[in-house]
């Protein structure tokens, strides 16, 4: 009989509906790629003991994947014990009894994973409300999307399972409208494009890269702004590909500043506007990529009334904005 103090371990959860670029691939592959923080053979042991279901059956890592399978994941997940509620300040753009809507600065893990138990948005959000939805687990409880640790922004919560289920059905469908304010190296030519190109994982999976074989990708980006060198842009993502705006940004010539990945330095500094070196002890203007999630428009969950979100520039953006405006102005 087990024992009734044993705590059942959490379990991360995800689904996937296969596209056509992913038709024939191996499972084991396709979720290696997809879900970066477990390893292929952790990722083949749990196939094998029947952690992924294909069209709810049981397959080999080798199975063969066709158009519109429905691949569902539950991974027990040895997290220790129960997270922990923090008091951490959020910026709440909107809350109601079924979703929110958050300002998430730069700097914040957006879900926990073996190397951030603590200081998540996760972690903020059950300090602030008891309520959130348990769809894809305690791991990513309430988590609808996710934005890059150095991405601020507008990110989107599920109090209920019904809400998540038909929010994550709109970003599924791609209904749901996603504009990004970025400040870019370079001015590009075109004072607004579309980018259609596909990404994939690089060859040795710390990043991404547009390669022929990878998952549609599409971004559209209009200037804002233009500066001696550098550009500020609206981009709208019609696709939701981990670092999508990074990898196309950088793919065209024209990385996000301050973006270590895809770009060539990890800060910003007024000396470097000056064509000068930074001196010792010189703070940057900012020293995270210059992206920020500006604007976001869903349906309501339940309502189905259209809304709209909008997370002002934060203050590093904004200081180099005014940086550039005074140094670097046409």
């Amino acid at each position: 009989m087990p024992d009734p103090t044993d705590t059942p371990p959490s379990l991360f959860r995800q689904r996937f509906a296969i596209e056509r670029a992913h038709e024939g691939h191996r499972l084991d592959q396709f979720l290696a790629a997809a879900l970066g923080e477990f390893s292929r053979a952790a990722l083949q042991r749990a196939i094998k003991r029947g952690h992924v279901l294909v069209g709810g059956e049981t397959v080999k890592p080798s199975h063969r994947l066709q158009v519109g399978d429905a691949v569902e994941v539950a991974l027990p997940v040895d997290d220790g014990p129960l997270l922990a509620a923090e008091p951490v300040g959020l910026d709440v753009l909107f809350e109601d009894d079924h979703m929110l809507a958050i300002n998430k600065p730069p700097d914040m893990v957006v879900h926990p994973s073996k190397g951030h138990q603590e200081g998540t948005l996760v972690n903020a959000l059950l300090g602030h409300t008891q309520t959130l939805s348990s769809s894809y687990g305690e791991l990513r409880a309430g988590i609808v999307h996710r934005l890059d640790r150095d991405t601020s922004g507008v990110i989107l919560v599920a109090k209920t399972d019904r809400a998540h289920a038909a929010m994550a059905d709109q970003f599924q469908q791609r209904t749901v409208e996603k504009h990004y304010a970025a400040v870019v190296e370079r001015e590009p030519e075109l004072d607004a494009d579309r980018i259609d190109a596909p990404i994939a994982p690089s060859r040795n999976r710390t990043s991404f890269t547009v390669r022929s074989g990878g998952k549609p990708s599409t971004s559209i980006y209009r200037v804002q702004r233009r500066f001696r060198g550098f550009a500020h842009l609206d981009v709208q993502i019609l696709t939701g590909r981990t670092h999508q705006i990074r990898v196309h940004l950088a793919h065209i010539g024209h990385p996000v500043v301050a973006d270590a990945l895809y770009g060539s330095r990890d800060a910003l500094y007024r000396s470097d506007l000056l064509g000068q070196k930074p001196g010792d002890g010189e703070p940057p203007l900012i020293a995270r990529q210059a992206l920020h999630a500006h604007r976001i428009a869903i349906d309501h969950p339940i309502t189905g009334e259209r809304m709209e979100f909008t997370a002002p520039l934060p203050d590093d953006m904004t200081a180099l904005l005014d940086a550039l405006a005074e140094l670097r102005s046409r």
